[in-house]
């Protein structure tokens, strides 16, 4: 697993990944930047305040405090929704540079892809939600944050990764018969989006990772590594 999450690092700023990698990047930035004006608005539409000036500046204040927290649980959805634009380009990438004997991996349809990605982020969505909910329980908020972005991140980036050799039904029974891997490997992709900034690669390093994940699951080998 860290043979995989160290080769997912290693590749995300390769001359190969850079293409896919400035339109995730540009791609995610617009979306938070639309959410932060978005949640701002709503804020100025809805709350009424006296108009003393200590009183608007207080509430400025803790407004943006508020609009940094939430944007800083929105990566989570937004980063499975770039995934799901952008998986089969990285995880071919990662197929042909990595594995250059295996068959080839193919991509879902649009409308499947389209399909469950919405519904993946949705569901990312809500838990979240629950997320910034438990933020005022210390201790709590961030295990929530690991147990539920571990689990959702891990299981929706694996079932990607096998998808493209096999059935939707094979992968999920893939990946319940290496449950507890793909669990520690949820945990890693859910660590890397814990870090500010460097968050904002996750759904190239999660692709990339969980490529490699299942491809060591089912018996392949890098070939670099195979060389050495």
């Amino acid at each position: 697993m860290l043979t995989a999450a160290w080769l997912a690092l290693n590749e995300i700023l390769t001359p190969p990944f850079r293409s896919v990698l400035w339109k995730s990047l540009g791609l995610t930035i617009l979306l938070l930047i639309l959410a932060w004006f978005g949640l701002q608005a709503l804020v100025l539409h809805f709350a009424t305040w006296p108009s003393q000036p200590w009183i608007e500046t207080s509430v400025a204040i803790v407004t943006g405090f508020g609009l940094v927290v939430g944007l800083c649980f929105l990566i989570a959805p937004v980063s499975a929704l770039m995934a799901g634009l952008f998986s089969d380009d990285i995880a071919s990438l990662v197929e042909t540079t990595h594995y250059p004997f295996d068959p080839p991996g193919r991509g879902l349809s649009f409308s499947a892809s389209l399909i469950g990605t919405l519904g993946f982020t949705l569901t990312v969505i809500a838990v979240n939600l629950v997320c910034l909910v438990l933020l005022l329980v210390p201790g709590v908020n961030l295990v929530a944050f690991f147990i539920g972005n571990g689990y959702l991140l891990g299981r929706e980036f694996f079932e990607a990764a096998a998808a493209r050799f096999r059935s939707v039904e094979e992968a999920r029974a893939l990946r319940r018969e290496n449950a507890v891997t793909v669990l520690l490997g949820g945990f890693v992709i859910a660590l890397f989006l814990a870090i500010p900034v460097v968050n904002l690669l996750t759904p190239l390093f999660a692709t990339a990772f969980m490529t490699h994940l299942h491809k060591r699951l089912t018996g392949s080998v890098p070939v670099r590594m195979s060389q050495v």
